[in-house]
């Protein structure tokens, strides 16, 4: 039993589904708790036959009918695991486990703690001495794990996200694309995909640095959707980039526009691991990401991209630069990205990974 909030477009429900999609049904059943359920991941998992059950938003962390129809949900199924992600899916393990009698609980952390409050911290601390494992799913999180809330070392494992690979977009389909956008084969595209929380993903930093560059051949995507997007197309107008700027909003396949793209950004402030990344070396493009979080083992500085101080967005377009004025070297790190991406984030690694965790797991209760 899977227990996560929303289930929407994001990371942790793609993950989900990258799992279902691949799950041993002669080993596994599964169903997915969460507060709400919507749109094509909701659609996908149905057609897989997994079913999602929806207990509603938390009004608050300690409300308490959410937690009672959890508990009447494992009482119906009595899971051999609960598996949380997000605070309100850690939050249902824990309570799943300790009042549920779930015999073997995982806690995943899926976001980058920067920031967070000691409260939080030592909530989450506390909820890990009652379960059997605790994810981070990068280095940077495991460490904040093990040495800032002070989980025990034998809980914490390391198990990076995984992704299916993409198929390829049909060549008429991106001429068609290309052609609704002006976009010509001497431009170079500069992409970006996410929801619009600039304060987070810091897509404006893109903005700023091309209009630093003032190079017209240079055009940026922005594939996404979310509260800061007039702020965005504000600062566009501002600069007078409209002719080299699209906002293409939520994308329910955003793969099409991955094949567009030529050089990938992810200029976030924070990310716990950063899917997009993965998803980008994946459809052979060199990123250039932020060093913080996640991003800092999937991109490898100088092999499949390139690594910049977040907010410094003067960095970020000499990068750019670079890149534009190199078409052997964007094929280089796109070819070696790849490669780096299936042999440590596809989704045979990710649920082979995932496998070996329940299984030893349930060996060490005495389940199997």
């Amino acid at each position: 039993m899977h227990c996560i909030e929303t289930i929407s477009s994001g990371g942790v429900e793609r993950v989900r589904l990258t799992y279902a999609s691949k799950l041993d049904r002669d080993t596994y059943q599964l169903k997915i708790v969460c507060t709400q359920a919507k749109g094509k991941i909701l659609s996908e998992l149905n057609r897989l036959g997994i079913e999602v059950i929806p207990i509603g938003t938390f009004a608050h962390p300690l409300e308490v009918r959410k937690y009672q129809a959890l508990l009447q949900v494992i009482r119906k199924y009595k899971p051999h695991i609960i598996h949380g992600a997000v605070f309100e899916g850690n939050s249902m393990a824990f309570v799943g486990k300790v009042i549920g009698r779930v015999p073997i609980a995982i806690l995943e952390e899926t976001s980058d703690p920067i920031g967070r409050s000691k409260r939080a911290t030592h909530l989450l601390s506390f909820y890990s001495r009652f379960v059997e494992a605790v994810i981070g799913i990068s280095p940077a999180v495991v460490d904040y794990l093990r040495n800032q809330a002070k989980m025990s070392e034998s809980k914490v494992t390391l198990l990076p996200n995984g992704l299916n690979i993409p198929a390829e977009s049909a060549p008429e389909f991106i001429k068609s694309l290309k052609a609704t956008m002006g976009i010509t084969e001497r431009d170079v595209v500069i992409g970006a995909v996410g929801r619009v929380y600039n304060h987070v993903k810091r897509f404006s930093d893109i903005i700023d640095a091309l209009h630093l560059l003032t190079i017209p051949r240079l055009k940026f995507l922005l594939v996404g959707d979310g509260p800061d997007l007039e702020q965005l197309r504000a600062r566009v107008n501002k600069l007078g980039l409209e002719e080299r700027v699209h906002f293409l909003g939520y994308q329910e396949d955003p793969a099409p526009y991955y094949s567009i793209m030529d050089i990938f950004c992810v200029p976030s402030h924070q990310e716990g691991f950063g899917l997009v990344a993965v998803e980008a070396m994946l459809h052979k493009l060199p990123v250039i990401a932020s060093r913080v979080g996640g991003l800092k083992g999937i991109v490898a500085e100088g092999v499949s991209g390139f690594l910049v101080h977040p907010g410094c967005y003067q960095e970020l377009a000499s990068k750019i630069r670079v890149l534009y004025e190199s078409p052997e070297l964007r094929r280089k790190f796109g070819e070696n990205g790849y490669k780096i991406g299936m042999e440590n984030y596809s989704s045979d690694v990710y649920v082979e990974n995932i496998d070996r965790l329940y299984r030893r797991l349930l060996q060490k209760k005495g389940i199997i």
